[in-house]
């Protein structure tokens, strides 16, 4: 299984927000669409980083929590792993798990195409498991 067949599965669409974008702001579009991380574009469209929840945590603890006139640009992740839409499930796990993040930005020919959460790859991978189990039943009960 790939990324796309999970992205396809995913509602929603890609979320992306402009760096200048104040921090509150991107914190309450957090919140909104149920997300815990943004992936950042410059105006060309291409990657230019990631915000997270946890990023804007430790912009608010360096900050002591003073978030006036703080832009997302202030608290975002630039240095990024990204992968493309046919990289596998498994592949993906083991970036996010080796690199100890839960957000991974997918992008084709530079743009951002999606984002896959560890959430997203372990029901994934739970319901390949239930179809092949069920699978497994089915042919033991006709042997």
């Amino acid at each position: 299984m790939t990324l796309n067949d999970v992205l396809q599965n995913k509602p929603g669409g890609v979320i992306t927000i402009p760096a200048s974008m104040d921090l509150l702001e991107a914190i309450n579009t957090m919140c909104e669409r149920k997300v815990g991380a943004l992936l950042v574009t410059a105006a060309d469209g291409s990657l230019h980083g990631i915000a997270t929840e946890r990023d804007i945590l430790r912009y608010c603890s360096s900050s002591k929590g003073n978030l006036r006139g703080a832009v997302v640009e202030d608290a975002m992740t630039r240095q990024l792993i990204v992968v493309s839409p046919t990289t596998s499930v498994d592949e993906a796990m083991t970036l996010m798990t080796e690199h100890r993040f839960r957000h991974l930005p997918v992008l084709e020919n530079g743009i951002p195409t999606g984002m896959i959460s560890i959430g997203d790859l372990v029901k994934a991978q739970l319901s390949d498991i239930t179809v092949e189990a069920t699978y497994l039943r089915e042919y033991i009960s006709y042997s």
